[in-house]
């Protein structure tokens, strides 16, 4: 009997170690299970339905658990289906007897689904706002996803959820800006953070590749880090302004090209804002096109519509708000291609500069310098200076070098509106255009400046001054400040200079207050420059022993020699009043002066004129300007072979209006002989018989000026007047 007992019992327990070993290994097929898994799926969330099909069962023996799978599972909410591939689930069997919530972890693995109903259901088991920003932004995309969630005796969520997978063909919104198409990734997303990795996106119809991408979790803040790739990523203008605010941008980009390696890191705060952002990059700008808005032509003489950078090699980094970039390339301005190289840096409120321009093949030019680059040389720009809050600019040195050839300015700040508010010192040493040398320093002393040097040609300057319309009014400079001068000789022109150039300027309001410099000629013979403004007027005179320099920068005078030139101006309420002499000299060719000579059949002073040329013994003329016109009261000149008498106006570029009347000498001299007593006296009584005078007009537009002609027969009395007070003068 015992025996009998005894292997009923042994066979009982192999009969059980059996079952259960089946139980556990192969497990059996039931629904019995089904209601269950629902009503325990329910107490997590009331609106889901769970649509089960046999549910495959195996004991789990050291957790005195059941594990269950599913196989072709729907999850529908909101008559949304989820298509589950499988779901594993484990049940308490202590709480399943006690009719206790028994399900202690789920997993579930996902068919293809659409993004935005994913996010949407796992909203049920974890409202982040972050989901609520992806379900609004996700426009469309498909995701193969497992998760896994853990429970308590409760029913509720332990917090160390599992969630991974990955993406394909997602799109994404941004503010209507940005489309970031065909999204694909692979993601790991628990209660400590988020890991992504083999971001594929385009954005705008560019590849973007980011390789890792991490999100942990803080306290109530997010780190994020990772890396970022772009490879020939093109930007046009129509998508530039999605990026940078046009109307507070100084440059107008026409299209941007490169390939960037970028890792990075930021913190996210609660409130969804940005903080310690931290990034490296290496960027190959193979691209870079702005439209030229500069007027640089006067410099650069072949400047370019666009202007090109390109393969230009940056490395960028910015870390806490602080920034640095340094980079070098290639820089096509003008006709051929120069070189550039810089660096900037950004640390707190100030930022520094320092960049080398390189020019090699194309030109550069100064004009009021007389400066050109020679052809086969290399020529440097340099600039290195910093801002600050103050929106001040303040460079420590702007220079320019070539060879022996170098201009540089030293401690020049700028204001916020581009005015000069103080200049350290400026120095010049080169040989200009006209093989003159230029040597000269500019040092501040106390709160004026001091220019002093060896030798200055101011051949361009004079030119400038002589062809302006206006006033020189130098809106460049912020405060008052006086200027002395002490040059041992400057250059008129290239056959005409001056020695020992000394004197004083005044700037009041970007204006010249007064001003006062006196030199010589080489033989001692005098020049003087004044200007004197005492708030109601401003007086100007020039003397000069020598009036040739002057004149010679006319071109359609030709051949002037000798003579000393008085000038005299007063301004007073914008209208400017002039009287300009000039005294014993010699003109060879005036081709307007010739023109009228030959109309009036007075060839032999007009082959006088293209030959040895016509001496006049004074020229006067009384003129006032008010902005573009110049009004002529009186142009009187009286010489041995002729006499001239005119008046009109000239508007500037637009039209030339002159009258006047033309005599030769002889048809002076027998006028003025016939009047009783004085005619005896000036010329005597015996007068050569020559042509009458003429009156003429030139009218027209400059460049197409039209000459009428014709004699008269008696002479007006002003004209008498005049030439009267010229000989009684001589």
């Amino acid at each position: 009997m015992k025996k009998i007992i005894y292997r009923i019992i042994l066979s009982s327990l192999i009969l059980l170690f059996i079952i259960v070993i089946y139980l556990s290994s192969i497990g059996v097929k039931t629904d019995k299970f089904n209601s269950k898994i629902i009503s325990q799926v329910k107490q997590i969330e009331p609106n889901i339905e769970l649509r089960l099909n046999d549910v495959s069962a195996k004991l789990d023996i050291f957790n005195f658990g059941i594990n269950l799978k599913t196989i072709g599972t729907d999850l529908v909410y909101e008559k949304k289906i989820i298509k589950i591939e499988t779901i594993k689930s484990k049940i308490s069997l202590k709480s399943f007897l006690k009719n206790n919530f028994s399900l202690t972890e789920i997993s579930i693995s996902t068919k293809p689904l659409v993004i935005k109903d994913l996010i949407t259901f796992a909203r049920l088991f974890n409202n982040d706002p972050k989901l609520f920003i992806a379900e609004k932004i996700i426009k469309k995309g498909y995701v193969v996803a497992d998760l896994k969630l853990e429970f308590d005796n409760s029913g509720n969520i332990i917090k160390n959820y599992k969630f991974n997978g990955l993406v394909k063909d997602g799109k994404i919104d941004l503010f209507k800006k940005f489309n970031l198409n065909k999204i694909d990734f692979i993601f790991e997303i628990n209660e400590k953070g988020q890991r992504f990795n083999n971001i594929k996106i385009t954005l705008n119809n560019n590849d973007i590749l980011i390789p890792e991408l991490v999100v942990s979790k803080k306290e109530n803040e997010h780190l994020i880090s990772g890396k970022l790739n772009t490879n020939n990523t093109r930007i046009l203008k129509n998508e530039i302004k999605n990026f940078i605010n046009k109307d507070n941008s100084e440059f107008d980009i026409q299209e941007i090209l490169f390939s960037s390696k970028n890792n990075f890191k930021f913190v996210i705060n609660k409130n969804f804002k940005l903080k310690n952002l931290d990034i490296k990059s290496d960027i190959d700008l193979n691209n870079l096109k702005l439209k030229n808005s500069f007027k640089l032509e006067k410099i650069f003489p072949k400047i370019q519509k666009d202007l090109l950078f390109k393969n230009q090699k940056i490395k960028l980094e910015y870390k806490k708000k602080d920034l640095n970039i340094t980079g070098s390339g290639d820089a096509l301005i003008q006709n051929k291609i120069d070189k550039i190289n810089y660096e900037i840096s950004k640390k707190k409120n100030e930022v520094k500069f320092k960049t080398k321009f390189k020019i090699s093949k194309n030109p550069f030019k100064i004009d009021f310098l007389n400066f050109k680059k020679d052809k086969n040389s290399d020529l440097e720009l340099n600039f290195e200076g910093r801002s600050n809050i103050d929106e001040k600019l303040l460079f420590n040195e702007i220079s320019l070098k070539e060879n022996n050839k170098i201009i540089s300015i030293k401690n020049l700040i700028l204001s916020k509106d581009n005015k000069i508010e103080d200049l350290g010192n400026v120095n010049i040493n080169y040989t200009d255009n006209d093989g003159l040398k230029n040597n000269l320093t500019l040092i501040k002393k106390d709160k004026n400046y001091l220019v002093s040097g060896s030798s200055f040609n101011i051949s361009t300057i004079i030119d400038d001054l002589l062809n302006s319309k206006e006033d020189k009014k130098f809106n460049l400079f912020k405060k008052n400040f006086k200027i002395n001068f002490d040059v041992e000789k400057i250059y008129l022109n290239k056959n005409n200079s001056i020695k020992r150039l000394k004197g004083f300027l005044s700037l009041n309001k970007n204006e010249i207050t007064e001003l006062n410099l006196v030199s010589k000629f080489a033989n001692n013979q005098n020049i003087k420059f004044t200007i004197k403004d005492n708030g109601n007027e401003k007086v100007t005179t020039l003397y000069s022993y020598r009036a040739k320099p002057f004149v010679d920068r006319y071109k359609f005078i030709k051949g002037f020699e000798e003579g000393d030139l008085n000038f005299y101006s007063v301004k007073k309420n914008d209208i400017t009043n002039s009287t300009l002499k000039i005294d014993n000299f010699k003109i060879q060719e005036i081709p307007v002066l010739a023109k009228i000579l030959t109309l009036a059949s007075l060839q032999g002073i007009a082959d006088l004129l293209t030959g040895e040329g016509i001496r006049f013994t004074d020229f006067e003329m009384k003129f006032s300007n008010k902005d573009k016109l110049m009004t002529i009261e009186e142009l009187y000149a009286i010489g041995p072979a002729i006499s001239i008498l005119l008046e009109g106006y000239i508007q500037s570029k637009k039209l030339i209006s002159l009258r006047g009347t033309l005599v030769p000498a002889t048809t002076i001299n027998r006028t003025i002989s016939s009047i009783p007593l004085i005619g005896d006296i000036l010329v005597g009584k015996k007068v050569g018989e020559g042509v009458f005078g003429v009156s003429f007009k030139i009218k027209g537009p400059p460049g197409k000026l039209e000459t009428t002609v014709n004699p008269i027969k008696t002479l007006t009395p002003r004209f008498i007047t005049r030439t009267l007070e010229k000989i009684k003068k001589n």
